[in-house]
């Protein structure tokens, strides 16, 4: 079934794994349906680091966790579906509200998100606050990027006057990005 809105086939039901190589390392992506919404569950090999994203049906970004060494998360984000962010204390991060996505560097996964969801059509676009982590310092800090529809399955996207293309398959997720991220299974 495809999508009305962004164009992209529904994952399958029973989950979805897709693996990229990105420069020195690879990142393997798993997809689970479970309480009414999607869970992201990501490796990148060579950073020995996991992350996961709950997303809702909808494709927005609910909780974001990152594990480096512990067993439990050495960073946990989740937002209120309104902007509002939060650590999982509790605390409210006033510093990153208005953002609606998360960038981890070295992963192709977290530019679906926004592309899922995005009901852009060819020639359009959306400058989206997002949420950068630095995986070594656990810095999170908003930074505006821009994702625009070039065609029924390119995308361009970018910060500033550095933007790169790249193709999607059927469900909305990324190929190829530039030269840095192939797209293995």
């Amino acid at each position: 079934m495809t999508s009305s809105v962004t164009g992209h086939l529904a994952l399958p039901a029973d989950g979805f794994a897709a693996r990229w190589s990105v420069g020195d390392h690879d990142e393997h992506l798993t997809l689970r349906w479970e309480n009414e919404g999607w869970t992201a569950t990501g490796t990148i090999t060579s950073a020995r680091v996991e992350y996961v994203l709950r997303l809702t049906a909808q494709w927005r970004v609910s909780q974001f966790l990152l594990f480096r060494d512990l067993e439990e998360a050495d960073l946990w984000l989740g937002t209120d579906g309104h902007g509002r962010w939060g650590e999982i204390n509790g605390a409210h991060r006033t510093d990153l509200d208005g953002a609606t996505d998360i960038a981890l560097p070295g992963t192709a996964f977290t530019h679906a998100v926004p592309i899922r969801r995005l009901p852009l059509l060819t020639g359009h676009g959306a400058e989206l606050s997002v949420l950068q982590v630095d995986v070594e310092t656990l810095g999170v800090v908003p930074v505006s990027v821009r994702y625009e529809r070039v065609g029924d399955r390119r995308w361009r996207h970018g910060q500033g006057d550095v933007l790169t293309e790249f193709e999607v398959d059927e469900y909305g997720l990324p190929l190829d990005i530039g030269s840095r991220h192939r797209r293995l299974e």
